[in-house]
């Protein structure tokens, strides 16, 4: 007898071997018995007819900021509801395991688009640990709906040693008892069964509150002796560095990226932010592979991380990350809590004057193309501007620069005026290559952050489309089997976790897709609203008729647009360890 059956879909075990139709049985959470004739459905109390769909491990999503949702709705539905049974905390140098709900909330604030009081009243509300061990335990304890798993961040243990103040301040070096007691959490933190550590390089990502206003993330001043140790702790573990180096110094990137060198000692696990074809330097998504290619020559165990769909961005008028890699957009940034304050900055002749002169540097490391006739009007008070990009609206008002008829947009619209833009992944033909590339990982959603910004929670499902249409049309180049294990069994080997399989005795962690509806439903545009946020409207995906059923330990959790009672109320998902 079975607890649930999915019976005669194409079945894919997550291996990147042939797929064919089968029948799964589900008991005890576990998967029972696959088979190729039909199963006995005698007391089933659930049974999923999946002819003509794909069934297929659940998804893993390796970069999410979840740290501080997972605290208030631990079901995290936007996820679970397009396949993903696993995600990965604590990316870029950020956790919630030391800190306290303020410096949390500095952390988390500003560099992942949260807003800053609901991450200070979660993390005070609902904190009940003082240890890593004790954060996963009651991480565990939660009526989770996927599997959990995290990194440790080097922000949150440099902060919790020395304070953020102190952290945060060039011309302090940590004590020697100092880089002791960040060695002693790390290592804490992976006894505790944590993937090893995230630490950021990158020097836009800025601190919100007001002690530490506009400073970087604590992980940027570290010191070569201290990453060093802690780097010499992940590699005698087999754990993984995930980090981020800085856009503008080539330095950190092929610093971090060398780390994973195996000469003469071993190697060490590095996933680096990010394989990306970024508009503003078309040659550099060929550097990526390369990279990766040579590192791995010199016994090392490199990785880029890569979002597999095009990377576009919507914003508020100017609340968006981008604009803190450059002077006059972080200018403003820093004043986003003084309104008034930012408001007649931005009408100033000589701050407009800076703008535009970042603006019209063209060349150099970026992120941003810096093109105002490439970022369309999506919503205004005006409705004439509606439709055009800032660029069109500058000749339209007598040929004034791009800048000034951005800011002057949002001088007299302010958070009404919302406007997006594509800023990498844009070629199809390059994303191809990168999602093929055996040195890249398919991730970096960042699932639970920008929450105006982006939706890439159903990055899996894109991907798993363009591989299914270029096989349809004669132009593989990938398999769909390859395409899954690249978003299964193939992350958790390397992250060393129990998921990403379907096979005879695996945890049941399964999801049904139609093939059908991998369509352009995948890629429109919606928004839902966060209780747990004061209602703020967060930008979703939603492709209702992609995914009919998803399973988590058994249990069916989602399907068709609709979550059962379970999800989110009962666990379903674990706090993974790595094995």
């Amino acid at each position: 007898m079975f607890d649930s059956i999915i019976k005669g879909g194409r079945f894919f075990d997550g291996t990147g071997a042939p797929s064919a139709v089968r029948h799964l049985g589900i008991t005890d959470g576990k998967v029972a018995e696959i088979s190729q004739t039909p199963l006995d459905e005698t007391g089933c109390a659930r049974v999923v007819d999946a002819t003509g769909k794909w069934v297929v491990p659940g998804m893993l999503d390796i970069h999410t900021h979840y740290d501080v949702e997972v605290l208030l709705d631990p079901s995290l539905s936007e996820s679970v509801r397009h396949g993903v049974t696993t995600v990965l905390l604590g990316s870029c140098s950020l956790s919630t395991v030391h800190v306290d709900g303020e410096i949390a909330g500095d952390l988390f604030g500003r560099v992942e688009a949260i807003p800053r009081k609901h991450v200070v009243r979660a993390v005070e509300d609902k904190k009940s640990w003082h240890s890593a061990a004790e954060y996963a335990e009651a991480l565990d304890a939660l009526p989770l709906g996927p599997n959990v798993a995290s990194f440790i961040g080097h922000s949150d243990i440099r902060a919790a040693v020395m304070g953020l103040d102190r952290s945060t301040r060039k011309e302090i070096k940590p004590t020697g008892d100092e880089i002791a007691a960040m060695e002693s959490k790390l290592i804490e933190a992976l006894d505790a069964g944590f993937l090893g550590m995230s630490s950021q390089r990158l020097m836009f990502d800025k601190l919100d509150g007001e002690v530490c206003r506009s400073r970087t993330l604590p992980s940027t001043y570290s010191t070569r002796s201290e990453r060093g140790r802690l780097n010499k702790i992940l590699r005698s573990r087999g754990r993984a560095l995930q980090g981020g180096p800085d856009v503008n110094r080539s330095d950190t990137m092929i610093g971090m990226a060398a780390s994973s060198i195996g000469l003469l000692r071993k190697p060490l696990k590095v996933s680096l932010l990010s394989a990306a074809d970024i508009k503003a330097i078309p040659g550099v998504a060929k550097i990526f592979p390369l990279m990766a290619k040579a590192v791995n020559a010199l016994n090392g165990d490199f990785r880029w991380q890569h979002l597999p769909v095009p990377f576009e961005v919507y914003s508020d008028g100017i609340d968006l990350p981008i604009f803190e890699e450059f002077g006059s957009g972080a200018a403003a940034l820093h004043l986003a809590n003084h309104i008034d304050d930012q408001l007649h900055l931005m009408q100033d002749e000589d701050y407009r004057r800076a703008f535009r002169k970042d603006y019209d540097k063209k060349y150099g490391p970026r992120v941003w193309h810096r093109d105002f006739f490439d970022a369309d009007i999506v919503e205004c008070p005006d409705p004439t501007v509606i439709g055009k990009t800032f660029g069109q609206v500058g000749l339209d008002r007598g040929g004034i620069h791009p800048v000034d008829a951005f800011l002057d947009l949002v001088v007299e619209h302010g958070s009404k005026l919302r406007w997006r833009t594509t800023i990498s992944n844009h070629r199809p033909e390059v994303l191809n290559v990168l999602a093929a590339d055996p040195g890249v990982q398919l991730g970096f959603s960042d699932a639970g952050a920008h929450l105006r910004n982006m939706a890439f929670y159903n990055f899996g499902l894109r991907l798993l489309r363009r591989v299914n249409d270029a096989e349809r049309a004669g132009k593989p180049f990938m398999t769909v089997e390859h395409a899954v294990h690249r978003l299964t069994g193939e992350l958790a080997d390397w992250y060393n976790i129990d998921a990403g399989r379907l096979r005879v005795g695996d945890r049941a962690d399964a999801v049904v897709i139609d093939p059908a509806h991998l369509d352009d439903t995948l890629d429109a545009y919606a928004e839902n609203p966060i209780p747990e946020f004061d209602n703020l409207p967060r930008m979703v995906n939603r492709n209702d008729e992609t995914v009919t059923a998803v399973f988590v330990a058994g249990n069916y959790v989602f399907g068709e647009g609709t979550k059962d009672a379970a999800l989110g109320t009962e666990r379903t998902g674990r706090f993974l360890r790595a094995n």
